[in-house]
């Protein structure tokens, strides 16, 4: 099933390194998420812009779609539409989207890291940095869970349908009940097997591993990263040139 969080197998547009995304979606994360302020309202924008951009080079429109119209408007309401809402709707609206465009990008820009990275080619970069197995094994892991867990939330949807439980229906009280308690335990039991899957193919292993997928800085990697240092550039030369 190719979801939000679904790697496919056969990359589609331009592929960017790994470490390329990761250091990506920590930026948008540090600056969109964190740093609102920080930035002027052109590089902050550019870089909540950022998914759109990198979902179009992988030619994933229809996700575009989505998350440029909600961002889009979200940000539109927030410039002109609090002055035709009455206080306590508005202030509501406001909060959600104040979410939207806060936190929206930094989660699209995990579903595009998930979404265009196999765990093959995640293993591989974690060891060209050297990172220990304690923290690349568990990330690993979670390429696999989440599409998983998303794949069994719709298994789960579809059985309370055919029993007539949804909003609708004339069971709609024992509706998270019989939605929630299937899917925790799911996601425990994918996690425990994920686990021992991991385990099993030697990921944990000391010997250094080997990878068929290949891996390392292009040129679209090159420009890319140099764009991204920009905001980091700008915010050290704004704290220490303002203290000097």
């Amino acid at each position: 099933m190719n979801g939000l969080f679904q790697a496919e197998a056969k990359v589609r547009g331009v592929k960017l390194d790994p470490r390329t995304k990761l250091f990506a979606m920590l930026t948008v994360v540090i600056f969109v998420v964190g740093g609102f302020g920080l930035l002027p309202t052109t590089m902050w924008g550019v870089l909540a812009l950022l998914p759109l951009f990198l979902l179009a080079l992988s030619g994933e429109w229809k996700k575009i779609l989505g998350y440029g119209l909600a961002f889009v408007l979200a940000e539109v309401y927030l410039l002109i539409g609090t002055k035709y809402v009455p206080s306590t709707p508005g202030v509501i609206l406001v909060m959600c989207c104040v979410i939207i465009t806060r936190i929206l990008p930094g989660l699209i820009m995990g579903a595009y890291l998930f979404s265009s990275t196999t765990v093959s080619e995640f293993i591989a970069a974690m060891d060209r940095m050297h990172v220990t197995k304690k923290i690349s094994i568990p990330l690993a892991i979670m390429f696999r869970f989440f599409p998983t867990v998303l794949e069994e939330f719709f298994s789960i949807n579809n059985a309370m349908k055919m029993r007539d439980i949804h909003l609708r229906g004339r069971n709609a009280g024992k509706m998270v009940e019989y939605r929630l308690v299937p899917l925790i335990i799911c996601s425990v039991n994918i996690g425990n097997e994920l686990s021992a899957a991991s385990l099993t193919r030697g990921l944990s292993a000391d010997e250094k591993r080997t990878n068929i997928c290949r891996i390392g800085f292009r040129i679209q990697d090159v420009l890319l990263l140099c764009g991204l240092l920009v905001p980091y550039i700008y915010f050290i030369s704004k704290v220490f040139g303002g203290k000097a």
